[in-house]
Protein backbone atom coordinates (compact mmCIF):
# COMPACT_ATOMS: atom_id res chain seq x y z
CA UNK A 1 0.00 0.00 0.00
CA UNK A 2 2.87 2.37 0.81
CA UNK A 3 4.11 2.16 -2.79
CA UNK A 4 0.82 3.62 -3.98
CA UNK A 5 1.07 6.84 -1.97
CA UNK A 6 3.55 9.66 -1.67
CA UNK A 7 3.77 12.87 0.35
CA UNK A 8 2.44 15.94 -1.42
CA UNK A 9 4.52 19.13 -1.44
CA UNK A 10 1.83 21.76 -0.93
CA UNK A 11 2.45 25.42 -0.32
CA UNK A 12 0.53 28.60 0.31
CA UNK A 13 -0.38 28.91 -3.38
CA UNK A 14 -2.37 25.65 -3.36
CA UNK A 15 -6.04 25.65 -4.32
CA UNK A 16 -8.54 25.90 -1.52
CA UNK A 17 -11.81 24.03 -1.14
CA UNK A 18 -14.42 25.57 1.15
CA UNK A 19 -16.32 23.13 3.32
CA UNK A 20 -18.66 25.36 5.27
CA UNK A 21 -16.65 27.80 7.39
CA UNK A 22 -13.44 25.83 6.92
CA UNK A 23 -11.01 26.15 4.02
CA UNK A 24 -8.80 23.21 3.12
CA UNK A 25 -5.75 23.46 0.88
CA UNK A 26 -5.74 21.00 -2.02
CA UNK A 27 -3.15 20.30 -4.75
CA UNK A 28 -3.13 22.69 -7.68
CA UNK A 29 -3.99 19.81 -10.04
CA UNK A 30 -7.25 19.25 -8.18
CA UNK A 31 -10.47 21.19 -8.61
CA UNK A 32 -12.72 22.71 -5.97
CA UNK A 33 -16.17 22.18 -7.44
CA UNK A 34 -19.73 22.70 -6.21
CA UNK A 35 -21.20 19.50 -4.81
CA UNK A 36 -24.03 19.37 -7.37
CA UNK A 37 -21.59 19.52 -10.31
CA UNK A 38 -19.85 16.35 -9.17
CA UNK A 39 -22.61 14.45 -7.38
CA UNK A 40 -26.31 14.17 -8.18
CA UNK A 41 -28.50 14.50 -5.11
CA UNK A 42 -31.56 12.25 -4.88
CA UNK A 43 -31.54 11.10 -8.52
CA UNK A 44 -34.85 10.51 -10.30
CA UNK A 45 -34.71 6.99 -11.68
CA UNK A 46 -37.15 5.32 -14.04
CA UNK A 47 -38.88 2.56 -12.12
CA UNK A 48 -40.23 -0.67 -13.61
CA UNK A 49 -44.00 -1.03 -13.38
CA UNK A 50 -43.80 -4.33 -11.53
CA UNK A 51 -42.22 -5.08 -8.16
CA UNK A 52 -41.36 -6.11 -5.62
CA UNK A 53 -38.36 -3.85 -4.95
CA UNK A 54 -35.56 -4.17 -2.42
CA UNK A 55 -36.29 -1.77 0.42
CA UNK A 56 -33.74 -0.35 2.87
CA UNK A 57 -35.04 0.64 6.34
CA UNK A 58 -32.92 3.01 8.41
CA UNK A 59 -32.29 0.29 11.00
CA UNK A 60 -30.78 -1.97 8.34
CA UNK A 61 -27.63 0.17 8.14
CA UNK A 62 -25.07 -0.64 10.83
CA UNK A 63 -23.61 2.75 11.70
CA UNK A 64 -20.48 1.27 13.27
CA UNK A 65 -19.54 -0.98 10.35
CA UNK A 66 -21.36 1.14 7.73
CA UNK A 67 -22.74 -2.01 6.19
CA UNK A 68 -26.22 -3.02 5.10
CA UNK A 69 -27.30 -5.84 7.40
CA UNK A 70 -30.53 -6.78 5.66
CA UNK A 71 -33.07 -5.82 3.00
CA UNK A 72 -36.85 -6.02 3.03
CA UNK A 73 -39.21 -6.01 0.04
CA UNK A 74 -42.00 -3.64 -0.93
CA UNK A 75 -44.36 -3.32 -3.85
CA UNK A 76 -44.05 -0.14 -5.89
CA UNK A 77 -47.08 1.54 -4.31
CA UNK A 78 -45.62 0.95 -0.84
CA UNK A 79 -42.20 2.40 -1.67
CA UNK A 80 -41.11 5.90 -0.71
CA UNK A 81 -39.78 8.73 -2.86
CA UNK A 82 -36.20 7.66 -2.03
CA UNK A 83 -34.71 5.56 -4.84
CA UNK A 84 -31.18 4.35 -5.55
CA UNK A 85 -29.09 1.93 -7.60
CA UNK A 86 -25.96 -0.09 -6.97
CA UNK A 87 -23.04 2.34 -6.79
CA UNK A 88 -24.98 5.06 -4.98
CA UNK A 89 -24.31 6.22 -1.42
CA UNK A 90 -27.08 6.64 1.14
CA UNK A 91 -26.51 9.29 3.81
CA UNK A 92 -28.80 9.56 6.84
CA UNK A 93 -30.19 13.08 7.18
CA UNK A 94 -31.97 12.88 10.56
CA UNK A 95 -30.56 13.16 14.07
CA UNK A 96 -28.97 11.17 15.68
CA UNK A 97 -28.23 9.02 12.61
CA UNK A 98 -26.37 11.82 10.84
CA UNK A 99 -24.14 12.51 13.83
CA UNK A 100 -23.51 8.78 14.29
CA UNK A 101 -22.32 8.36 10.70
CA UNK A 102 -25.07 6.13 9.32
CA UNK A 103 -23.74 6.00 5.76
CA UNK A 104 -23.65 3.06 3.36
CA UNK A 105 -22.47 2.19 -0.14
CA UNK A 106 -25.15 0.39 -2.16
CA UNK A 107 -23.69 -2.73 -3.75
CA UNK A 108 -25.99 -5.61 -2.84
CA UNK A 109 -29.15 -4.50 -4.60
CA UNK A 110 -30.87 -7.42 -6.33
CA UNK A 111 -33.51 -5.35 -8.13
CA UNK A 112 -32.83 -2.79 -10.86
CA UNK A 113 -33.60 0.02 -8.45
CA UNK A 114 -34.29 0.01 -4.75
CA UNK A 115 -36.19 2.20 -2.34
CA UNK A 116 -35.47 3.20 1.21
CA UNK A 117 -36.36 5.34 4.18
CA UNK A 118 -37.23 8.94 3.37
CA UNK A 119 -34.63 9.88 5.99
CA UNK A 120 -31.85 8.89 3.56
CA UNK A 121 -30.23 11.28 1.12
CA UNK A 122 -28.93 9.59 -2.02
CA UNK A 123 -25.60 10.59 -3.60
CA UNK A 124 -25.17 9.47 -7.22
CA UNK A 125 -21.79 9.92 -8.98
CA UNK A 126 -21.94 11.95 -12.19
CA UNK A 127 -20.66 9.94 -15.14
CA UNK A 128 -17.16 10.93 -16.21
CA UNK A 129 -16.78 13.23 -13.19
CA UNK A 130 -16.78 11.16 -10.00
CA UNK A 131 -16.03 7.56 -9.07
CA UNK A 132 -18.81 5.85 -7.12
CA UNK A 133 -16.62 4.63 -4.26
CA UNK A 134 -14.80 7.96 -4.10
CA UNK A 135 -18.20 9.60 -3.48
CA UNK A 136 -18.83 7.16 -0.62
CA UNK A 137 -15.50 7.87 1.06
CA UNK A 138 -15.82 11.61 0.49
CA UNK A 139 -19.16 11.54 2.32
CA UNK A 140 -17.28 10.07 5.29
CA UNK A 141 -14.69 12.86 5.38
CA UNK A 142 -15.02 14.48 8.84
CA UNK A 143 -15.06 18.00 7.39
CA UNK A 144 -17.88 17.07 5.00
CA UNK A 145 -19.94 15.46 7.75
CA UNK A 146 -19.31 18.39 10.10
CA UNK A 147 -20.78 20.82 7.58
CA UNK A 148 -23.96 18.80 7.13
CA UNK A 149 -24.34 18.39 10.90
CA UNK A 150 -23.80 22.10 11.60
CA UNK A 151 -26.52 23.08 9.11
CA UNK A 152 -29.24 20.74 10.36
CA UNK A 153 -32.65 22.30 10.89
CA UNK A 154 -35.72 21.49 12.97
CA UNK A 155 -36.74 20.95 16.55
CA UNK A 156 -34.48 19.27 19.07
CA UNK A 157 -34.43 15.52 18.56
CA UNK A 158 -35.88 15.73 15.03
CA UNK A 159 -33.32 17.82 13.20
CA UNK A 160 -32.60 17.09 9.55
CA UNK A 161 -30.01 18.00 6.93
CA UNK A 162 -31.88 20.17 4.38
CA UNK A 163 -31.31 19.41 0.70
CA UNK A 164 -30.33 23.01 -0.06
CA UNK A 165 -27.10 22.44 1.93
CA UNK A 166 -25.77 20.74 -1.19
CA UNK A 167 -26.78 23.50 -3.58
CA UNK A 168 -24.48 26.38 -4.30
CA UNK A 169 -22.27 26.88 -1.27
CA UNK A 170 -20.86 23.43 -0.56
CA UNK A 171 -17.67 22.56 -2.41
CA UNK A 172 -15.81 19.27 -2.61
CA UNK A 173 -12.18 18.48 -3.48
CA UNK A 174 -11.99 16.71 -6.84
CA UNK A 175 -8.89 14.96 -8.21
CA UNK A 176 -8.81 13.28 -11.62
CA UNK A 177 -10.87 10.12 -12.11
CA UNK A 178 -7.78 7.85 -12.10
CA UNK A 179 -6.67 9.37 -8.79
CA UNK A 180 -10.19 9.09 -7.37
CA UNK A 181 -10.25 5.39 -8.25
CA UNK A 182 -6.81 4.78 -6.74
CA UNK A 183 -7.82 6.56 -3.52
CA UNK A 184 -10.99 4.47 -3.34
CA UNK A 185 -9.00 1.27 -3.99
CA UNK A 186 -6.64 1.99 -1.09
CA UNK A 187 -9.43 2.85 1.34
CA UNK A 188 -11.55 -0.13 0.28
CA UNK A 189 -8.57 -2.42 0.90
CA UNK A 190 -8.46 -1.21 4.51
CA UNK A 191 -12.25 -1.64 4.75
CA UNK A 192 -11.94 -5.23 3.55
CA UNK A 193 -9.41 -5.95 6.28
CA UNK A 194 -11.72 -4.39 8.87
CA UNK A 195 -14.61 -6.53 7.64
CA UNK A 196 -12.44 -9.66 7.73
CA UNK A 197 -11.47 -8.82 11.31
CA UNK A 198 -15.15 -8.36 12.20
CA UNK A 199 -15.84 -11.87 10.90
CA UNK A 200 -12.99 -13.28 13.00
CA UNK A 201 -14.30 -11.47 16.10
CA UNK A 202 -17.83 -12.75 15.47
CA UNK A 203 -16.69 -16.35 14.99
CA UNK A 204 -14.42 -16.21 18.04
CA UNK A 205 -17.31 -14.86 20.11
CA UNK A 206 -19.37 -17.82 18.95
CA UNK A 207 -16.50 -20.09 19.96
CA UNK A 208 -16.39 -18.41 23.37
CA UNK A 209 -20.10 -19.02 23.94
CA UNK A 210 -19.67 -22.69 23.07
CA UNK A 211 -16.59 -23.07 25.26
CA UNK A 212 -18.34 -21.44 28.23
CA UNK A 213 -21.40 -23.64 27.87
CA UNK A 214 -19.29 -26.80 27.67
CA UNK A 215 -17.03 -25.90 30.58
CA UNK A 216 -19.83 -24.84 32.92
CA UNK A 217 -22.05 -27.86 32.16
CA UNK A 218 -19.62 -30.74 31.49
CA UNK A 219 -16.42 -29.53 33.14
CA UNK A 220 -12.79 -29.23 32.10
CA UNK A 221 -12.23 -32.93 31.35
CA UNK A 222 -14.24 -35.29 29.15
CA UNK A 223 -16.06 -38.53 29.99
CA UNK A 224 -17.64 -37.33 33.21
CA UNK A 225 -21.09 -38.14 34.47
CA UNK A 226 -23.31 -35.08 34.27
CA UNK A 227 -26.62 -34.52 36.00
CA UNK A 228 -29.09 -31.84 36.99
CA UNK A 229 -29.33 -30.75 40.61
CA UNK A 230 -31.21 -27.70 41.88
CA UNK A 231 -31.97 -26.89 38.22
CA UNK A 232 -28.24 -26.73 37.41
CA UNK A 233 -26.67 -29.08 34.89
CA UNK A 234 -23.10 -29.88 35.93
CA UNK A 235 -20.70 -32.78 36.55
CA UNK A 236 -21.87 -34.89 39.45
CA UNK A 237 -18.53 -34.53 41.24
CA UNK A 238 -19.02 -30.75 41.44
CA UNK A 239 -20.64 -29.12 44.45
CA UNK A 240 -23.87 -27.18 44.00
CA UNK A 241 -23.80 -24.64 46.81
CA UNK A 242 -25.19 -21.18 47.57
CA UNK A 243 -22.90 -18.21 47.08
CA UNK A 244 -23.16 -17.52 50.81
CA UNK A 245 -21.00 -20.59 51.56
CA UNK A 246 -18.03 -18.87 49.91
CA UNK A 247 -18.77 -15.28 51.01
CA UNK A 248 -17.00 -13.82 54.02
CA UNK A 249 -18.59 -10.38 53.72
CA UNK A 250 -21.00 -8.49 51.46
CA UNK A 251 -22.34 -4.94 51.29
CA UNK A 252 -24.23 -2.51 49.09
CA UNK A 253 -22.30 0.49 47.83
CA UNK A 254 -22.59 3.62 50.00
CA UNK A 255 -24.69 6.64 49.10
CA UNK A 256 -23.56 10.25 49.23
CA UNK A 257 -24.64 13.48 47.60
CA UNK A 258 -23.61 14.20 44.03
CA UNK A 259 -22.43 17.57 45.36
CA UNK A 260 -19.44 15.72 46.81
CA UNK A 261 -18.05 14.89 43.38
CA UNK A 262 -14.80 16.72 42.70
CA UNK A 263 -12.22 16.00 40.01
CA UNK A 264 -9.52 16.51 42.63
CA UNK A 265 -11.21 14.29 45.21
CA UNK A 266 -9.49 11.53 47.18
CA UNK A 267 -12.17 8.83 46.81
CA UNK A 268 -13.16 7.10 43.56
CA UNK A 269 -16.53 5.46 42.86
CA UNK A 270 -17.07 2.42 40.64
CA UNK A 271 -20.45 2.79 38.92
CA UNK A 272 -22.40 0.46 36.66
CA UNK A 273 -21.59 2.71 33.70
CA UNK A 274 -17.87 2.16 34.28
CA UNK A 275 -18.28 -1.50 33.23
CA UNK A 276 -18.51 -3.00 29.76
CA UNK A 277 -20.73 -5.97 28.89
CA UNK A 278 -17.95 -8.39 29.74
CA UNK A 279 -17.24 -6.87 33.14
CA UNK A 280 -14.19 -4.88 32.12
CA UNK A 281 -13.54 -1.75 34.20
CA UNK A 282 -12.87 1.68 32.72
CA UNK A 283 -10.97 3.39 35.53
CA UNK A 284 -10.76 6.67 33.61
CA UNK A 285 -14.51 7.25 33.77
CA UNK A 286 -14.82 6.65 37.52
CA UNK A 287 -15.70 9.96 39.25
CA UNK A 288 -13.81 11.27 42.26
CA UNK A 289 -15.43 12.63 45.41
CA UNK A 290 -14.13 15.12 47.94
CA UNK A 291 -14.50 12.64 50.80
CA UNK A 292 -12.14 11.11 53.33
CA UNK A 293 -11.52 7.42 52.42
CA UNK A 294 -11.11 6.61 56.12
CA UNK A 295 -14.81 7.40 56.61
CA UNK A 296 -15.65 4.57 54.19
CA UNK A 297 -13.25 1.95 55.52
CA UNK A 298 -15.88 -0.81 55.48
CA UNK A 299 -16.76 -0.09 51.85
CA UNK A 300 -13.31 0.27 50.29
CA UNK A 301 -12.75 -2.26 47.54
CA UNK A 302 -9.96 -4.81 47.80
CA UNK A 303 -8.30 -6.72 45.00
CA UNK A 304 -10.34 -9.83 44.22
CA UNK A 305 -13.68 -8.46 45.39
CA UNK A 306 -16.65 -9.68 43.32
CA UNK A 307 -18.95 -6.79 42.36
CA UNK A 308 -22.30 -7.00 40.58
CA UNK A 309 -24.63 -4.35 39.24
CA UNK A 310 -28.00 -4.69 40.94
CA UNK A 311 -30.35 -2.52 38.88
CA UNK A 312 -31.18 -0.91 35.55
CA UNK A 313 -29.91 -1.69 32.08
CA UNK A 314 -26.65 -3.09 33.49
CA UNK A 315 -28.39 -5.35 36.01
CA UNK A 316 -26.45 -8.59 36.46
CA UNK A 317 -23.16 -7.45 34.91
CA UNK A 318 -20.34 -8.31 37.27
CA UNK A 319 -16.63 -7.67 37.61
CA UNK A 320 -13.64 -8.38 39.82
CA UNK A 321 -11.86 -5.47 41.43
CA UNK A 322 -8.32 -5.31 40.10
CA UNK A 323 -6.95 -2.64 42.43
CA UNK A 324 -6.44 1.04 41.68
CA UNK A 325 -4.11 3.81 42.78
CA UNK A 326 -6.98 5.76 44.39
CA UNK A 327 -9.13 4.30 47.20
CA UNK A 328 -12.41 3.20 45.62
CA UNK A 329 -15.91 2.31 46.80
CA UNK A 330 -18.64 0.60 44.78
CA UNK A 331 -21.49 2.85 43.66
CA UNK A 332 -24.89 2.70 45.32
CA UNK A 333 -26.21 0.46 42.55
CA UNK A 334 -23.50 -2.15 43.10
CA UNK A 335 -23.18 -5.02 45.58
CA UNK A 336 -19.75 -6.18 46.76
CA UNK A 337 -18.97 -9.76 47.82
CA UNK A 338 -15.69 -10.79 49.43
CA UNK A 339 -14.97 -14.48 48.83
CA UNK A 340 -12.94 -17.13 50.64
CA UNK A 341 -10.28 -19.30 49.00
CA UNK A 342 -12.75 -22.00 48.02
CA UNK A 343 -14.10 -19.95 45.12
CA UNK A 344 -11.93 -18.23 42.52
CA UNK A 345 -13.49 -14.78 41.96
CA UNK A 346 -12.58 -15.00 38.27
CA UNK A 347 -14.43 -18.31 37.97
CA UNK A 348 -17.51 -16.70 39.51
CA UNK A 349 -17.28 -13.71 37.18
CA UNK A 350 -16.93 -15.90 34.10
CA UNK A 351 -19.86 -18.02 35.21
CA UNK A 352 -22.21 -15.13 35.99
CA UNK A 353 -21.32 -13.22 32.81
CA UNK A 354 -21.73 -16.33 30.62
CA UNK A 355 -24.98 -17.30 28.92
CA UNK A 356 -25.22 -20.20 31.40
CA UNK A 357 -24.88 -18.21 34.62
CA UNK A 358 -26.60 -15.02 33.48
CA UNK A 359 -29.86 -16.94 33.04
CA UNK A 360 -29.71 -17.95 36.70
CA UNK A 361 -29.16 -14.34 37.75
CA UNK A 362 -31.99 -13.09 35.51
CA UNK A 363 -34.41 -15.39 37.35
CA UNK A 364 -33.58 -13.57 40.59
CA UNK A 365 -34.13 -10.08 39.17
CA UNK A 366 -37.36 -8.45 40.34
CA UNK A 367 -39.44 -5.80 38.65
CA UNK A 368 -41.05 -5.49 35.23
CA UNK A 369 -40.02 -2.07 33.92
CA UNK A 370 -36.69 -1.99 35.74
CA UNK A 371 -35.02 -5.10 37.09
CA UNK A 372 -33.47 -5.15 40.55
CA UNK A 373 -31.31 -7.70 42.35
CA UNK A 374 -31.32 -8.17 46.11
CA UNK A 375 -28.13 -9.11 47.92
CA UNK A 376 -29.96 -11.76 49.93
CA UNK A 377 -31.21 -13.44 46.75
CA UNK A 378 -27.71 -13.51 45.31
CA UNK A 379 -26.30 -15.01 48.49
CA UNK A 380 -28.82 -17.84 48.28
CA UNK A 381 -28.24 -18.42 44.56
CA UNK A 382 -26.89 -21.94 43.94
CA UNK A 383 -23.74 -22.09 41.83
CA UNK A 384 -21.77 -25.02 40.40
CA UNK A 385 -18.40 -25.29 42.13
CA UNK A 386 -15.64 -27.66 40.97
CA UNK A 387 -12.33 -28.07 42.78
CA UNK A 388 -10.19 -24.95 43.00
CA UNK A 389 -7.72 -26.55 40.55
CA UNK A 390 -10.45 -27.12 37.97
CA UNK A 391 -11.83 -23.62 38.54
CA UNK A 392 -8.41 -22.19 37.73
CA UNK A 393 -8.11 -24.29 34.57
CA UNK A 394 -11.55 -23.26 33.36
CA UNK A 395 -10.66 -19.61 33.90
CA UNK A 396 -7.42 -20.06 31.92
CA UNK A 397 -9.25 -21.57 28.93
CA UNK A 398 -11.94 -18.88 28.85
CA UNK A 399 -9.48 -16.03 29.28
CA UNK A 400 -7.30 -17.42 26.48
CA UNK A 401 -10.26 -17.21 24.08
CA UNK A 402 -11.11 -13.73 25.36
CA UNK A 403 -7.52 -12.68 24.79
CA UNK A 404 -7.83 -13.71 21.15
CA UNK A 405 -10.95 -11.58 20.85
CA UNK A 406 -9.22 -8.64 22.53
CA UNK A 407 -6.24 -8.94 20.19
CA UNK A 408 -8.54 -8.85 17.17
CA UNK A 409 -10.41 -5.85 18.56
CA UNK A 410 -7.14 -4.00 19.07
CA UNK A 411 -6.07 -4.89 15.52
CA UNK A 412 -9.42 -3.61 14.23
CA UNK A 413 -8.92 -0.37 16.15
CA UNK A 414 -5.52 0.08 14.51
CA UNK A 415 -7.10 -0.47 11.09
CA UNK A 416 -9.82 2.06 11.87
CA UNK A 417 -7.21 4.59 12.99
CA UNK A 418 -5.26 3.90 9.80
CA UNK A 419 -8.39 4.41 7.70
CA UNK A 420 -9.20 7.72 9.41
CA UNK A 421 -5.69 8.97 8.80
CA UNK A 422 -5.67 7.82 5.18
CA UNK A 423 -9.05 9.41 4.50
CA UNK A 424 -7.87 12.72 5.88
CA UNK A 425 -4.65 12.63 3.87
CA UNK A 426 -5.86 11.09 0.59
CA UNK A 427 -9.19 12.91 0.23
CA UNK A 428 -7.56 16.31 0.75
CA UNK A 429 -4.45 15.60 -1.34
CA UNK A 430 -2.04 15.95 1.57
CA UNK A 431 -0.75 12.58 0.46
CA UNK A 432 -0.90 11.80 -3.26
CA UNK A 433 -1.41 8.41 -4.85
CA UNK A 434 0.50 6.77 -7.67
CA UNK A 435 -1.84 6.25 -10.63
CA UNK A 436 0.76 4.69 -12.95
CA UNK A 437 -0.04 1.09 -11.92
Amino acid sequence: MSEAIEQSNRNEDDNVVRLGPRSIAIPEEWDAVPFEEAIELNPRYDKPDNGPFNYLPMDAVDEDKQTIEYWTEREKDDCTTTWFKNGDTVYAKITPCTENGKIAFINGLETEVGSGSTEFLVFHPRKGVTDEQFVYYLSNLPEFRSVTISLMEGSTGRQRVPSDVFKGGLQIPLPSLPEQRRIADILSTVDERIQQTDVIIEKTNELLSGVQKDLFTTGYSDDREVGTRRLIEAPLDWDIAPLSEFTTDSAYGPRFSSDEYDENGALATLRTTDLNDDGGINHETMPLADLDPSDFEDHLLKKGDFIISRTGAYCGICTIWDDYEIPTVPGAYMIRFRLDDGLNPLFLREYVNSSVGSKKVDVLARGSSQKNLAGSDLLSMPIPVPSRTEQDRIVEVIQAVKKRIQNEREYKQKLQDLKRGLMQDLLTGKVRVNTDN
